[in-house]
């Protein structure tokens, strides 16, 4: 697959895909790469006019692409249930959700309307919540698959149980790793689950490697940090991709007939920062079943919503 690019996605005609967090980015790209194979594109985002942009933006692409937005704050259980019966009262199936949506080095603690700390809900416990009130309508779907956000960030990552949301000892980015790596710990319970249950589902995960986007370079984090600015403007042009090679996992997951249940997919350059899209290096800890066991049963304590 050291070759693959958008012109090798299948035909996405008749496959309605949710991209969470699609208005720059990983999420912007392939939500435009999916629009341009045919799909039915639903990018789900927290800023209205941030979305409208965008589908300006891949209207002007492709004039005849089947979009729209709804609105979806990861950060609120309430719009995320409100988004998740939104979908499910237009009745129709999903076949495809790309868990992309994130926020990234919060410099100081912050808490949601939830009570849950930002990185936390944003980046993880929103998406598990998120994917369980849609599992019906990817259940019907036709060959549903389920796409999650891991990183290169998550590998040295530990899941601190007695400390989970940062209450004790809040470390900016040691709470970002940790939710990437809960991200992929749910990738692969999710494709257990399936399995056991006969939901379907293929679940996987992807990485973009070291993508210039804006969660690194304009996010909330790096306005506070001038050590992130500079590494954004000076290190990741030498050592990072564009967006829209970051996307290419992400869409090799999605959409490859070859992608794996309970794969992981990222660049297969110098220690996976950037380059062609391949088979990613999991981290030992995000196969530990019996952790990824607890935190399924901690997210359904947190979220109220049960699988």
């Amino acid at each position: 697959m050291s070759d693959w690019t958008t012109n090798d996605i299948p035909d996405q005609t008749g496959r309605r895909a949710v991209v969470t967090g699609p208005n720059s980015g990983v999420g912007y790209e392939t939500s435009l790469a999916l629009a341009g194979a045919g799909a039915e594109v639903i990018l789900a985002g927290r800023s209205e006019l941030k979305g409208r942009d965008a589908l300006t933006r891949i209207r002007g692409v492709h004039p005849r692409a089947n979009i729209r937005f709804e609105l979806l704050d990861l950060a609120s259980l309430g719009s995320v249930a409100a988004c998740a019966d939104r979908l499910a009262a237009d009745g129709a199936a999903i076949d495809l959700l790309v868990n992309n949506a994130g926020v990234m080095g919060l410099p100081a603690r912050q808490t949601t309307e939830d009570g849950f700390e930002r990185q936390f809900q944003t980046n993880y416990l929103g998406h598990f919540a998120l994917t369980g009130r849609l599992l019906p309508l990817l259940r019907r779907g036709r060959a549903p698959r389920v796409v999650s956000l891991g990183s290169l960030a998550a590998r040295p990552a530990a899941i601190n149980f007695d400390d989970l949301q940062g209450e004790r000892a809040y470390a900016p980015y040691r709470a970002y790793q940790q939710t990437k790596l809960e991200t992929m710990i749910f990738a692969f319970e999710l494709q257990r689950r399936s399995d056991a249950n006969g939901w379907g589902l293929l679940s996987n995960a992807a990485h973009p490697g070291w993508a210039m986007t804006n969660i690194f370079a304009n996010g909330p984090g790096a306005k506070a940090n001038k050590l992130m600015r500079w590494v954004a403007k000076t290190v990741s042009p030498v050592f990072g991709q564009p967006s829209a090679a970051g996307a290419l996992p992400v869409l090799y997951a999605a959409t490859s007939p070859d992608a794996e249940p309970a794969g992981y997919y990222g660049p297969t350059g110098f220690i996976e920062l950037k380059g062609p899209p391949g088979v990613a290096k999991v981290p030992t800890q995000a196969n530990d079943r019996d952790v990824a066991a607890r935190l399924w049963e901690v997210s359904e304590q947190l979220t109220g919503v049960t699988y």
